[in-house]
């Protein structure tokens, strides 16, 4: 066809005589095509598709009596036939169209009605890889490319039952659909055709990906290697609109991201009001500090850095120790749980009486649920099991986006390096890894005191790491006096060493790496302080 032949056509009219209905979705599907049967629209179906409508008492034209070629290849075959696609690809504007219609005896098809194998489903579900390349779609994003792109031809499209009764409606009262309405359908079919095929091209690069990490007698893989970044990332589905963004006169919304179910952005509220944008900035930074815990951990967050964080034997001790840290920062803030809340830490929530934005976690007991939600304000919401990190992490900025692999966490201990002369005492090593994992949680610059398993006090997003270090001081008072101390990055001078002997700090790590390295491990052994290097930076902006 000539690339102007339709340059300055109108739309053509979009009256509906003949529809083509092939689903693997069949909600609404026998309300539709009894309503376009009812205006006397010729309905063409496909394998499940018609029987389904057969059963339902709807008069049906199976696609192989309609282009006299049988089903082949398990149902691989079925709508890929030249009688079909020119039917649906024929401009009716076009005359030498019309004419080529008649000539080969292919009637016209007027309404497309198709959604797709759910391969996205089985994503969710982690499908074995064979099932996966089945619910891979060949015949439907066919038809549904064809019929979206002839929209200007006369051709609807309809990809979501949401529209199905939109356009009987329209059909009842007309016989026709409009151009801008063929438009609007269009685009959507064309989004969720490029939504699909982009969820297939990122499982295969993840199957290849994986299949290289493969453990064999020739090849062991190395386990810290990145995996590739995709070519073109996951599409983002909006899926609520908030409130606000981060302040009230800012727009606000949600997405979700193409293939992935786990995390904040996945679960749901129980109880409680409207969560905003910084709710859920605040819940992610709670939930996925406290998952990232070795033993039963309580994170408490304000504005996405930690300012409590405690693991312990039980639940209750980890909320009671996290709060103990930083009381007065905790106040109005986001709770997050790596278990399932009990009651025993409902009631240490109410003995603090600790006013609370949203408690985040994997699930509530029943009776601790029923009493948190006599409390209206507060949000409690259910986070998927699982992993809740993203694939990767990214940072928005202008005219495009930054993408990285998301950190892998903290250096196996068998890895550090004791630097000092003073070794690590039984248990230090412990001690040591709850202070980096809270250092990794901070906004960079960051420096974490710790005891115990739990966050004494935080340095977070300075620019000078002897202000961090002078912060977390400040908030850990005396109790620094044996803690330990977590650094994100390496110390350039030995100023942070020097105040950790004034706040008799017992032991450091940190990841190491400076010129001046030496100087710091000097003042440590002058201090009679022990030191670790990670060779890991954790910096997080």
């Amino acid at each position: 066809m000539r690339v102007d032949a339709t340059a300055n056509l109108k739309p053509a009219e979009g009256v509906v005589r003949r529809a083509l209905l092939s689903v693997f979705d069949k909600t609404g599907l026998v309300e539709l095509a009894k309503g376009l049967a009812a205006q006397k629209v010729e309905i063409l179906a496909s394998g499940g598709t018609a029987a389904a409508l057969e059963e339902a008492g709807v008069k049906v034209t199976r696609i192989e009596k309609f282009t006299g070629a049988k089903e082949v290849l398990d149902g691989r075959v079925k709508t890929l036939h030249p009688k079909i696609h020119a039917g649906i690809l024929a401009d009716r504007r076009l005359a030498e169209h019309e004419k080529d219609l008649k000539d080969n005896g292919y009637p016209p098809i007027d309404l497309v009605v198709c959604n797709l194998y759910p391969f996205e489903q089985a994503l969710a579900r982690n499908a074995q890889r064979h099932e996966m390349v089945e619910n891979v779609d060949i015949g439907g994003p066919t038809l549904v490319r064809a019929a979206a792109k002839n929209e200007g031809g006369g051709v609807t499209v309809l990809v979501d039952p949401a529209d199905y009764s939109r356009v009987v409606d329209l059909v009842s009262r007309a016989g026709l659909v409009p151009s801008d309405v063929r438009r609007e359908l269009a685009a959507k079919a064309f989004q969720v055709i490029a939504k699909y095929d982009l969820s297939i091209a990122e499982w295969y690069a993840k199957d290849i990906a994986d299949s290289k990490l493969v453990t064999t007698e020739m090849r062991i893989p190395n386990l810290n290697a990145p995996p590739p970044l995709p070519e073109r990332l996951a599409i983002f589905d909006r899926v609520e609109v908030l409130r606000y963004g981060e302040n009230p006169h800012q727009g606000g919304a949600l997405y979700r991201a193409t293939g992935e179910s786990n995390g904040v952005a996945c679960g749901s509220v129980l109880s409680g009001k409207q969560l905003s944008y910084n709710n859920y900035l605040d819940m992610d930074a709670a939930y996925r500090a406290a998952f990232q815990l070795a033993g039963t951990g309580c994170a408490i967050v304000k504005h996405t850095n930690p300012c409590g964080l405690a693991e312990a034997s039980s639940q209750p001790e980890a909320f009671t120790r996290a709060l103990a840290g930083d009381p007065v920062s905790a106040f109005g803030g986001i709770i997050g749980f790596n278990t399932i809340v009990e009651m025993g830490t409902v009631s240490a929530i109410k003995d603090a009486k600790l006013f609370v934005e949203c408690i985040v976690a994997p699930g509530f007991a029943p009776d601790a649920r029923a009493e948190l939600e006599k409390k209206a304000d507060l949000r409690l919401f259910e986070v998927p099991i699982g992993s809740p990190e993203p694939a990767w992490h990214a940072h928005r900025i202008g005219g495009g986006m930054l993408v990285e692999n998301v950190d892998p966490g903290l250096a196996l201990p068998h890895t550090w390096k004791t630097v000092t002369k003073r070794a690590l005492d039984p248990g230090w090593q412990d001690e040591l890894a709850f202070a980096m994992r809270a250092a990794m949680l901070l906004k960079s610059n960051a420096v974490a005191i710790t005891k115990h398993r739990h966050l004494l006090g935080a340095g977070a997003g300075f620019m000078s790491r002897v202000d961090a270090m002078e912060q977390a001081m400040r908030k850990a008072g005396e109790a620094s006096k044996g803690a330990f101390l977590g650094s994100d990055a390496f110390f350039p001078f030995d100023d942070v060493v020097k105040l950790a002997e004034k706040a008799g700090i017992a032991a450091i790590i940190q990841p190491g790496g400076s010129k001046r390295d030496a100087d710091s491990i000097a003042a440590c052994d002058a201090a009679g302080i022990a030191m670790v290097f990670t060779s890991r930076r954790h910096f997080k902006h």
